[in-house]
This record gives C-alpha cells, structure tokens and sequence, in this order.
C-alpha cells in the first residue's frame, strides 16, 4: 500500500518542462509532474509519496509529489478528450494523435530492450545518418512520464511519442503501432522510459514486450532491429555477454528481425545478423549508473545498422 507524508519545499532544485525536482524541509528530495498537479514553490506544503524511498527500489531516492496543499485547483490538461493513467486520481486528459499512414513503408525502427539503450542508438544514428529524422516511441513498460528522462532532452531526435499510459511525448498514442504511423521519420527507435522491471525470471521482465513489437513492426511494412543488450561488467551472470533478455525476446519472435552485433561479433539466432562497424558514441551513455563500453558498444551498431538501411 503506498505511504503518503506532508512535507515543506525548502529549495527548487532543478526544473525544466513537465518536471521540477526539489528538496524538502527534512532533507529528503521529490519530483513533481507539472503536468498533473502543476508547479510548487519554496514555502509550498505538499503531500508526498514515499513508498518507492521507503522500499529501497530504484528510484535515484526520490519521492513524488501528489499534490501541493497551498493550491486549491489546478487544470493542466492536455487538450484532448482521451485519458491517460485511466481510472486513478492523477488521470490526465491527452490528444491522441491519429496515424498519418497505414504502414511504415520499409522504415528501420530498433527496438531497445532498455532506456540508456535508447541514447546509444540516437547518437550512432545521427553520426552515420545525418539530417535524417529519428523518431522515439515511448512504451509504457517502465517509467510512464516521459519528463522523468534525464536522457532524452540531450538526445539528436525529430520527435517523441508517449504510447499506451506513458505520456508527455511530442505526440501520444494508443499503442505502439499507432505511435510509429503517427509521425512521419526515417526511421525510429521504441523502447522503455526509465526504470525497468524485472523478476529473476524468463519471462518476468518488461522487455518481453518486444517480441510482439518486432511483429508489428513486421505486419506494418517496417523492418524490426532487436539491438543487443549487452554488457562485460554486469555482476549478475545472466545479463552477462548476450543478456537473456536479448535471448528470450529473439526467441519469441515470430517475424524476423535484423540483429546488428560489432564487427566480429557473432549472437546465435535464426534471424539476420548484421555486423556493422559500430564505434562508441562520442557523447559518454550511462547504464544503471555505470559506463558499460561494451554495452554502449553493442546498441550503437543498432543505430549505426539503422542508418545503413535509410541510406542504402
């Protein structure tokens, strides 16, 4: 059940759209989504959600802001008649966008199975493909305000798009499918917001979704890259080398899918393997709190493969 307590906004740390992260009278920090209960000030007394700090789970040790009791009303909707995170108090009304087309027209679109992964493959894409329009699509798996993304604002991309209870994108869609129709590009990247789940298990982990997303993007005319999680300092075995993520989702795929691995990597697969020459980004990616080379490594050759197939 989650735990609520009144707290004081002592300093405004930080604030850019949708998000303002402070510190409270007790020492302790929070973030507030400007766009559902918009936003406070040093004096402001406001309810606090400290369930996620108080369990030890990942948050980077903040809590959320609910609501801030020196404000009587607020009214920060979207424009639209949709809802998003339906049927709870903080539900917000969205426009959704409709899809501009009815298929992808041979688009690359990479599918990550993690958010760093995402900045990996935007700036392979955009040294090897420049002036070519990258798009995201944000799943709904992880974090669902995009606004949290300390990644994306940095990112050389055309648009966003929120999907399915994720928002805050340029552009929010139903699902998926929907979101990449949605906004014309030469080519997209779909993946998680920040702060995956995962059970220990072969099947209890957000990024199982992507085997369903590489067969949308088969049946939509696109053609499906599964960028590689890798890592050589993981300490957990299994996310090791290939992740078993990686291995679980080429496995339940049914259309195939494109994998792009270094120059002189090998992944056993019954899909097509790309070697491409994948130098690290320029611009350094942390992955849970570490630089990984090796992972950065692996999902640039995602983008850099993506770049290939729009230029060639």
């Amino acid at each position: 059940m989650p735990t609520f307590v009144t707290r004081v906004v002592a300093v405004v740390l930080a604030a850019r759209p949708g998000l303002q992260r402070v510190e409270l009278d007790d020492g302790s920090r929070a973030y507030t989504l400007t766009q559902l209960s918009g936003p406070v000030a040093v004096g402001d007394r406001v309810v606090v959600n400290t369930t996620a700090v108080d369990l030890g789970l990942g948050t980077g040790g903040w809590h959320v802001v609910h609501w801030n009791l020196a404000r009587h009303a607020w009214s920060g909707g979207g424009g639209g008649r949709e809802m998003k995170l339906r049927y709870i108090s903080a539900q917000v009304d969205v426009a959704m966008a409709p899809p501009v087309r009815d298929d992808l027209a041979g688009a690359p679109v990479v599918v990550c199975d993690l958010h760093s992964q995402v900045g990996c493959v935007a700036h392979a894409f955009a040294a090897a493909a420049p002036g070519r329009r990258l798009v995201y699509v944000m799943t709904d798996s992880a974090a669902l305000p995009l606004a949290l993304s300390e990644l994306v604002p940095t990112l050389p991309l055309a648009a966003t798009v929120t999907c399915g209870q994720a928002f805050g994108g340029d552009y929010e869609a139903v699902n998926v499918t929907s979101g990449l129709l949605a906004v014309e590009a030469d080519a997209y990247v779909v993946g998680p917001g920040p702060g995956v789940v995962g059970t220990d298990s072969r099947f209890g982990f957000g990024g199982l979704e992507n085997a369903s997303i590489v067969d949308a993007v088969d049946a939509r005319g696109g053609r499906p890259i599964v960028c590689v999680r890798w890592s050589d300092s993981d300490e957990r075995p299994e996310h090791r080398g290939v992740s078993h993520h990686t291995v679980t989702l080429l496995e339940e795929a049914r259309a195939i899918a494109y994998v792009a691995v270094p120059a002189g990597a090998a992944v056993e697969t019954r899909h097509t393997l790309v070697e491409v020459e994948a130098p690290a980004p320029s611009v350094p990616v942390e992955s849970m709190g570490r630089v990984d080379p090796g992972f950065v490594r692996w999902a640039a050759a995602a983008g850099v493969l993506a770049a290939q197939l729009v230029s060639g």
